[in-house]
């Protein structure tokens, strides 16, 4: 049974809020580049980047970035479940030493996912400044990760799982609290 966390008013609102954030962190956001973490990320960078664009009269530069062979869990038996990547597309049509960077996703949770992305960007070049912007953050930390821009704190067990839903790829705004299986 999934209960609901954040209803697609609610979501409006959140993503809204952080775009002002980034717009009040950045003097000029012509010098900054959104990239999103494959999948949830990418729509949610576009999002940011439209809503800057609204607010600040600039545009932020877009990309993305996919992770899928910069995971440290490819193969690994064991505890964690074996994974075999499916590769995606990076698209970073800039170039990354003259905006800063603020990698974009769903949700924050070991920060596993962070690392990989940043790891992938740096195969890039060198940008001045990387940050990072999640819509949640759930908590359980196992990399020394934090988020500059958060959209929600949502502290859960490592018994549950959070699930974000957006229009883009699944028809709905919204995040969703579940039990998760045994």
């Amino acid at each position: 049974m999934a209960k609901v966390l954040v209803d697609a008013d609610q979501f409006r609102r959140t993503v809204a809020r952080i775009a002002h954030e980034i717009v009040e962190h950045h003097a000029d956001p012509s010098r900054v580049a959104l990239v999103g973490i494959h999948t949830r990320g990418v729509p949610l960078a576009r999002r940011l980047q439209g809503l800057i664009r609204e607010y600040s009269g600039a545009e932020p530069a877009l990309g993305t970035v996919d992770i899928a062979l910069y995971r440290d869990d490819v193969g690994v038996g064991g505890r964690r479940r074996s994974v075999v990547p499916v590769v995606g597309e990076t698209q970073l049509d800039f170039d990354i030493a003259d905006h800063a960077v603020i990698l974009v996703d769903d949700v924050l949770y070991t920060g596993r996912t962070i690392r990989a992305g940043i790891d992938a960007l740096f195969d890039y070049g060198r940008p001045p400044l990387v940050q990072l912007a999640v819509l949640v953050d759930r908590g359980h930390r196992e990399l020394p990760i934090r988020p500059d821009y958060v959209g929600r704190n949502l502290p859960t067990s490592r018994a549950e799982r959070v699930t974000v839903h957006l229009t883009e790829i699944d028809g709905v705004d919204e995040v969703l609290l579940e039990e998760e299986a045994s």
